[in-house]
């Protein structure tokens, strides 16, 4: 086969250092877009990206030629930056993150469910969250080390 194609849908997870509500609420819509853009510009199709003052939620699908790990790198490097200059803040995204697969089935739901993280976390915590989307995609995981 002369020609690579691929469909791979990401949702990808990470916080604000310490979970600390770093981004004002007025910042938060061009946060997304920015983040949306360097998906864009790796190559990737962003989705859908969205989050809270603590977190962000990106939902692409991955560029054939990246990797997730290099991809979330590259978002929070170059967001963090972006977002220092922007705010003149001591910004900084906490290490590691979530990344899960999602059929193409499931593409609208997950676009909603990033949409709709404001309503959504007045009655859940972001750690509460994320407990739920390691057990429903079925990640192993040690309480101890996710927070740090």
């Amino acid at each position: 086969m002369p020609q690579s194609l691929s469909q791979i849908l990401v949702h990808a997870v990470f916080s604000t250092k310490d979970r600390q509500p770093m981004v004002i609420p007025s910042m938060l819509p061009r946060l997304h877009a920015y983040l949306a853009s360097v998906l864009d510009e790796l190559g990737n199709v962003s989705v859908q990206v969205g989050g809270t003052a603590d977190h962000v939620h990106a939902f692409f699908a991955l560029s054939r030629t990246m990797t997730v790990a290099d991809t979330i790198e590259k978002m929070k490097t170059s967001s963090s930056k972006w977002m220092k200059k922007e705010t003149r803040c001591g910004f900084g995204w906490q290490s590691g993150y979530g990344a899960f697969s999602v059929a193409a089935s499931q593409k609208r739901t997950v676009i909603k469910y990033v949409q709709n993280q404001e309503s959504h976390h007045r009655v859940i915590t972001f750690q509460d969250e994320f407990r739920t989307l390691l057990t429903r995609y079925e990640v192993q995981w040690d309480e101890r080390y996710v927070w740090d």
